[in-house]
């Protein structure tokens, strides 16, 4: 094999080799499920919180690409999502690393958001947070 056919070879193997290695980096993404949007439910409502190419840790185990779940319920205006979130009524963490909970709720009109945020809870650089939902419990 001349220089030119094993340069070229080499090439085309490394081109192939990023090409098969840029896949694995997919976007980041987070889904709430269990609720939609203007539906009325009974309490309590079981949610299931899907992160998509990031990994669920507990709060404190610092890891690349990885955090855990908290819901906004009720918020007026998103806290300031640069720094860790406060731990109030309205900003439940789940530090735990859980995927899912059951909410028990008063009837009335309620807005919530799934936000996924590092070992100190505080959001990634771009934001993984869900729209947010506005439902019923009657």
């Amino acid at each position: 094999m001349t220089n030119f056919k094993k340069i070229f070879f080499i090439t085309i193997l490394l081109s192939f080799l990023n090409l098969s290695h840029s896949g694995h980096h997919k976007n980041p993404s987070i889904k709430l499920e269990g609720i939609s949007n203007g539906k009325t439910y009974s309490s309590p409502i079981e949610l299931k919180f899907i992160v998509k190419n990031m990994k669920v840790r507990k709060a404190g185990v610092k890891e690349k690409n990885s955090g855990h779940h908290h819901l906004l319920i009720n918020l007026d205006k998103l806290p300031d999502l640069e720094l860790p979130l406060p731990m109030t009524e309205n900003i439940i963490h789940f530090g735990k690393g859980q995927t899912s909970t059951s909410l028990n709720l008063d009837p009335g009109e309620y807005t919530i958001q799934l936000l996924f945020a590092d070992y100190s809870h505080t959001p990634h650089k771009i934001p993984l947070i869900t729209d947010k939902i506005t439902f019923f419990i009657k």
